[in-house]
């Protein structure tokens, strides 16, 4: 069975009890995304699923009947899963998009994540400071980071109790062994609701666009017994390797190539050792706070290395 039509029959069967969803239609849509616009696989499954979550016409229980399992928000790891998690509203954000009814930060004793209630949904206000049951959750992932979306389908339950919420920031030390692609100069969506990483000029959700410049890395640390994989965000690339945001796109410009950003933040940061503290984020940690130390070592062999592991 091809990637596609794993894929393909993977959602055809999430949607089986709600929608009449045909694996053949399934299967062309990731197809257009993959082959005419050159998104990539999991980028274009995540756009046809939440294509079908906008067409499920489907009451709560219909779509909550006991899928959802109760969770730590910790334990948040994987896209498109339903679930319940018992939180604390930590902090509220002003939604940019008339689609979001709310946008904010809830945690438990595990953690913190982001939260997004459709304006669709109808579903009571949410206030901060207040401890909810959150029933039929469902995750979303973007580039390592989890999310929870608030939908029709979502109860909600106001506890009349208070959570310490703790804190999920960790602390990492190693040496920078690789740059993984997707680093340097890159270019997101303008959306404010959006902000992926174009790919070939177009956006998974919202197609061609004019992209806004940004800098990052998503490098490797190895601290000799395993690696870590960590993004580093535009201030955290440019005090790491002393590259702006504005002499990245003239070096670009210059050399009409993105890549030689890329090689320039290689000679710089590869082999050194770095101390990093953040959020742990999936798979990853957010730098947001790195400091230098010790002298650089050979990362080539290091990397090699770390690839066995």
């Amino acid at each position: 069975m091809t990637d596609l039509r794993q894929h393909a029959a993977e959602i055809t069967e999430q949607f089986s009890d709600s929608l009449d969803v045909d694996a053949d239609d399934v299967e062309g849509r990731l197809e257009t995304l993959v082959d005419d616009y050159s998104v990539p696989l999991e980028e274009a499954r995540r756009s046809v699923v939440s294509t079908y979550l906008d067409e499920a016409d489907m009451d709560r229980d219909t779509l909550a009947g006991g899928t959802s399992e109760a969770t730590d928000v910790a334990d948040i790891d994987a896209p498109e899963e339903w679930l319940e998690v018992t939180a604390k509203v930590v902090e509220l954000w002003e939604p940019n998009a008339d689609s979001i009814a709310q946008v904010g930060l809830i945690g438990d004793e595990t953690g913190t994540v982001k939260f997004t209630k459709w304006a669709k949904s109808d579903l009571p206000e949410l206030e901060e400071g207040t401890v909810y049951r959150l029933d039929s959750v469902v995750t979303d992932e973007y580039e390592g980071r989890f999310s929870v979306t608030l939908n029709s389908a979502t109860t909600i339950e106001a506890l009349d109790t208070d959570l310490e919420v703790g804190d999920d920031t960790t602390e990492i030390e190693g040496a920078l062994v690789d740059i993984q692609s997707g680093s340097g100069l890159i270019k997101r969506c303008p959306d404010d609701d959006c902000t992926r990483v174009l790919q070939n000029g177009r956006c998974s959700e919202h197609g061609e666009v004019d992209g806004e410049f940004d800098l990052r890395i998503k490098g490797v640390l190895d601290d000799g017994r395993e690696v870590q994989e960590v993004i580093f965000d535009q201030d955290a690339t440019e005090e790491l390797t002393g590259i702006t945001l504005e002499a990245a796109q003239e070096m670009a410009k210059d050399a009409l190539d993105t890549e030689v950003v890329v090689e320039e933040m290689a000679e710089t940061v590869l082999g050194r050792y770095y101390r990093v503290t953040g959020p742990s984020l999936g798979r990853y940690v957010l730098a947001d706070d790195v400091e230098t130390r010790g002298a650089p070592v050979d990362h080539e062999s290091v990397l090699i290395k770390a690839r066995s592991l």
